[in-house]
C-alpha cells in the first residue's frame, strides 16, 4: 500500500441515470431477443466504453437510418429522434425500438403541445447535440434553438406574448436559468416549461459535485467528450471551488502530475459512466496514496423506467411461445 498522501471525496449520486440503464438494457434484451447483429443509430449513449462493449456483443452502430438494411431492428438513443427519423425508418421496414429517454420524451410532448397552440418555442441547448436536434424536429417551424446567454440577442419572435422556452435535459442548471433570465429581461412575457426540464439525475450530480468541490483540490469525472453533462461537471466543480478538474474516460488517462500538492481529490462521474471504471480509477488513486474515501451524498434516485414497449412486447411473446 502506498503511504497516505491524502483522501478522496466520491460524489452520490454519479453514474448511471434511470434513462441511460434502460437504453443500455435495451440494446442487450435486443441482441438476446433478435441475435446479433442490432443496429443502432448514433452512440446509444455518450460514453466510448458502453459502445465498445456493446459492439463486442454485436450491436452496430451507425450515423444514420440508411446504414441500417431493409428490415433490420434498430434501435434509437437515449438522446431522442425526430418525426422524420421515424418516418425514414418506416420506409425502410425497420423494426424499431425507440430507447429515447422518458424525460426527453416529456420534452418532446412540451414542444409539440406548444408548436400546437402557436407559441414560439426557445429551446436552450447544444447546437449540434443529438437530443436538440429531436426535439427541434418536432416542430422545426416554431422552435429557434438558443446556445447559451450569447445567442439571446439574436432571438426574434412573432408575438411577446406567446413565447416559451425549453431546454436540453442535460445542461448546467446554473448555465440554464442565467439564459432564461436573459430572455425574460428580453421577453418578459415568456413562459416557462410546465415542469423543469433539466433532468433529475443532471441536476443531483452537479448538487453533489458542488457540495465537495470547495474542500478539493482537484475534482476528477470520468466520461466522455461528447458527453454533455459529463462535460458540465467539470465546469461546475470549477465553478463551485475545486482548484483543478478533468476529464477522463479511463483511469489510465490520468496524469500524475495532476496529483502535485494536491490533499483532496473529488470523484465522480457523468450520467452515461458504469461503475467500474469510476472503481478503476478510485484503485488507481489509492495505489497512489489516496486510499482514505469518503462518501459525498446528495440525493437519494430511486426512479426506474420500464423497458420500450417494442421489447416488452417481444418478451412477452417469446415466453408465451408465439
Amino acid at each position: 500500500m502506498a503511504d497516505q498522501r491524502g483522501r478522496v471525496l466520491l460524489a452520490d449520486p454519479r453514474g448511471y441515470c434511470a434513462g441511460v440503464d434502460r437504453a443500455v438494457v435495451a440494446v442487450e434484451r435486443a441482441l438476446e431477443i433478435h441475435g446479433a447483429p442490432v443496429y443502432v443509430r448514433k452512440q446509444i449513449v455518450h460514453n466510448k466504453h458502453v459502445v465498445a462493449t456493446l459492439e463486442r456483443r454485436g450491436a452496430i452502430f451507425v450515423e444514420e437510418t440508411d446504414e441500417v438494411p431493409e428490415g433490420s431492428v434498430v434501435v434509437f438513443s437515449a438522446h431522442g429522434v425526430s418525426p422524420a427519423v421515424h418516418e425514414q425508418a418506416a420506409d425502410r421496414q425497420l423494426r424499431t425500438i425507440d430507447a429515447t429517454c422518458p424525460l426527453v420524451t416529456k420534452v418532446h410532448q412540451e414542444a409539440k403541445r406548444f408548436a400546437r397552440d402557436d407559441f414560439d418555442i426557445l429551446l436552450i441547448g447544444h447546437r449540434g447535440h443529438e437530443e436538440v436536434e429531436g426535439t427541434a424536429g418536432e416542430a422545426p417551424a416554431h422552435i429557434q434553438l438558443v446556445d447559451g446567454a450569447d445567442d439571446v440577442a439574436n432571438v426574434q419572435v412573432r408575438d411577446p406574448e406567446k413565447v416559451v422556452w425549453l431546454s436540453q435535459t442535460t445542461l448546467s442548471v446554473d448555465e440554464t436559468l442565467a439564459t432564461v433570465d436573459q430572455l425574460k429581461n428580453r421577453f418578459p412575457g415568456l413562459q416557462s416549461p410546465p415542469s423543469d426540464d433539466i433532468c433529475y439525475a443532471t441536476q443531483n450530480r452537479q448538487q453533489a459535485v458542488k457540495q465537495m468541490a470547495a474542500e478539493c483540490d482537484l475534482v476528477l469525472v470520468v466520461g466522455s467528450t461528447n458527453s454533455s453533462n459529463s462535460v458540465r461537471l467539470v465546469e461546475v466543480a470549477l465553478e463551485a471551488g475545486s482548484r483543478a478538474s478533468y476529464l477522463v474516460d479511463y483511469a489510465a488517462e490520468i496524469d500524475e502530475a495532476w496529483l502535485d500538492g494536491v490533499g483532496t481529490v473529488g470523484v465522480t462521474s457523468g450520467a452515461s459512466v458504469p461503475e467500474i471504471l469510476v472503481s478503476e480509477v478510485l484503485d488507481w488513486l489509492a495505489a497512489r496514496g489516496y486510499a482514505d474515501v469518503s462518501t459525498v451524498k446528495a440525493a437519494e434516485e430511486r426512479l426506474v423506467f420500464a423497458l420500450p414497449h417494442e421489447l416488452r412486447r417481444a418478451e412477452k411473446a417469446q415466453a408465451t411461445g408465439d
